[in-house]
């Protein structure tokens, strides 16, 4: 049988749990349909690129489908007509890879770079207050204005 990827939104608004139930309703009719979910990764709630039916955030669930085409054809019909669904998309590849996904382990990266010590101090943070004539342009003008005691004629 073909392979298969699909990416599911479902809405903000559901829960983990719930979006957890649109993947059981998708294995349970893949199931009875011949096909098997062989890979499934929970990507969490997590920002949409633009507003898609008013909603700024959308769980994404990833699944690895093994399933013969009619069955897909139907798991999107399903998918279509569930409110919670915001978007899928299926796509057809060579095989499924048993690592975490590319996002899954971008997420572990960040957790395992910890604490990389104090920030410094940033464009509205407080530092060091300077007056207006303590810029440094205004210090490399006034260094070489020729009315200072520094340059004197030495022809007088």
């Amino acid at each position: 049988m073909p392979l298969y990827e699909t990416v599911v939104i479902a809405r903000s608004e559901i829960t983990q749990a719930q979006a957890d139930a649109v993947a059981d309703a998708v294995t349970a009719q893949l199931e009875t349909d011949g096909g098997a979910v062989k890979k499934r990764e929970y990507w969490g709630l997590r920002s949409l690129a633009y507003r898609i039916k008013k909603n700024r955030k959308g769980h994404y669930l990833l699944l690895g489908l093994d399933a013969p085409p009619p069955a897909v054809v139907e798991m999107e019909r399903q998918l279509t007509l569930n409110e919670d669904v915001l978007r899928f998309m299926t796509v057809r590849i060579e095989e499924i890879s048993e690592e975490p996904s590319v996002i899954l382990s971008r997420k572990s990266d960040d957790r395992e770079r910890g604490f990389r010590g104090p920030k410094p101090a940033g464009r509205f943070e407080p530092g060091r207050k300077r007056g207006y004539d303590e810029r440094e342009e205004f210090r490399a003008r006034d260094d070489f204005r020729p009315d200072r005691e520094d340059f004197s004629q030495d022809d007088e």
